[in-house]
């Protein structure tokens, strides 16, 4: 799989392209290049032309989910679809072409009873699965990694199923209980690191304990008990030197969300590029507080996002391309290894060697999975482009 490779005249775009990512390349590679996870309700009738579709234009990460998209009633014909798809797709798999696909079940029980019913061939089409309502507890946390355990048993090394666990309980939610459920978090996790991909962050559930549901018009660190919740699980499972992928809330509108405030999307950039059209059509769609919340994202912390419409894809994807201004700075910091400061080849900032290691670090990864734009080229480019 490579981003961004279902665009014409990608030498236009892309200083440096982005690079093939596959199941024998690097797992922070793999977590980074997730970029925007589709979910897709496994009650939809035709997944394998869903999958195929939404691939084809340029999703890279796909969930088949099993969990809060289907009602009670629905499950066992919703099982039945994706083990249609999962055949299907298996019997013409190749790995250039299939997304990163994960499986979101209900509870370690589901995955036992799902798992042992499809079999490993079909189980061989997934990178892994999505673990819901995830915690150290002995009905969550650890008796998930027990059926992985079995799942994985013999398996080569790079057909190894990966999980992505959510983050979405109230014990987290709580102020009272989020220290010790982050730090008992933390212990499991550090010790079954190889098995994690990502961890998720299941904001709808969090904002449930307190019967809050955020509009499209506000991000979700205006939201402060959500943003609050945020903080502490980068500070505590996503710090640079030992810690996890974190991924970006869900993005759960659709395109035409009303309106309340004035958009703070400048127009700029989109004049610079010549295309207001685009910019108008992104307001009208309102898309404006998806592109903030993207950026306030990876300020704090976050990589990709969980979305739920296809057209939310090429949004976030297109804010993930790292710019030339970012690939200079983190170069020019990965090349010193003495110390230091000088200032950023743009001439706007200063570069502390020592400070922004792990910055710098971050961004390579992060331009390896969606590439470097050239000097001429914003993320106004690359979403036009995408949009086509």
């Amino acid at each position: 799989m490579r981003h961004f490779a279902h665009l014409e005249g990608q030498e236009q775009l892309f200083l440096h392209p982005p690079e093939d990512v596959g199941r024998d390349s690097d797992q922070g590679l793999r977590a980074v290049a997730l970029g925007a996870t589709l979910y897709t309700p496994g009650i939809r009738p035709d997944l394998v032309h869903d999958v195929r579709r939404q691939t084809a234009l340029g999703a890279g990460s796909i969930v088949l989910c099993l969990e809060d998209s289907v009602a009670d009633a629905d499950l066992p014909v919703a099982e039945t679809h994706v083990e249609d798809a999962l055949r299907a797709l298996q019997q013409d798999a190749d790995d250039a072409t299939l997304p990163q696909l994960f499986l979101r079940v209900r509870d370690p029980g589901h995955l036992r009873r799902l798992t042992d019913r499809f079999g490993d061939r079909l189980l061989d089409v997934l990178t892994g699965f999505v673990l819901p309502k995830f915690e150290d507890s002995p009905n969550s946390g650890s008796r998930y990694f027990d059926v992985l355990d079995d799942l994985n048993a013999g398996r080569p090394e790079h057909r190894r199923l990966l999980v992505m666990p959510i983050l979405e309980s109230p014990s987290i939610m709580h102020r009272e209980t989020r220290t010790e459920a982050l730090a008992a978090l933390r212990d499991l996790l550090l010790a079954r690191r190889r098995d994690v991909l990502a961890l998720r962050i299941g904001a709808t559930d969090l904002s449930s304990v307190f019967g809050l549901r955020r509009p499209s018009h506000l991000t979700v660190y205006e939201v402060q008990v959500l943003a609050s919740v945020i903080g502490d699980v980068v500070n505590v499972l996503g710090r640079a030197r030992d810690g996890f992928v974190v991924s970006g809330p869900v993005w759960e509108h659709y395109p035409g969300s009303d309106r309340v405030f004035r958009t703070q999307l400048r127009a700029t950039p989109f004049e610079v590029a010549g295309d207001l059209a685009l910019r108008r059509q992104l307001l009208l769609e309102g898309f404006d507080g998806l592109l903030r919340e993207v950026t306030l994202d990876r300020a704090n912390g976050l990589t990709g996002k969980t979305v739920i419409h296809p057209r939310h894809v090429p949004l976030v994807h297109a804010m993930s391309v790292v710019s030339d201004e970012e690939f200079s700075d983190a170069t020019d910091v990965l090349a010193n290894v003495d110390g230091g400061v000088a200032a950023s080849r743009y001439g706007n900032k200063m570069n502390e060697m020592r400070p922004h290691h792990d910055w710098a670090e971050r961004t390579i990864l992060r331009a390896r999975a969606f590439g470097v734009a050239n000097p001429d080229v914003t993320f106004v480019d690359v979403l036009e482009r995408s949009l086509q």
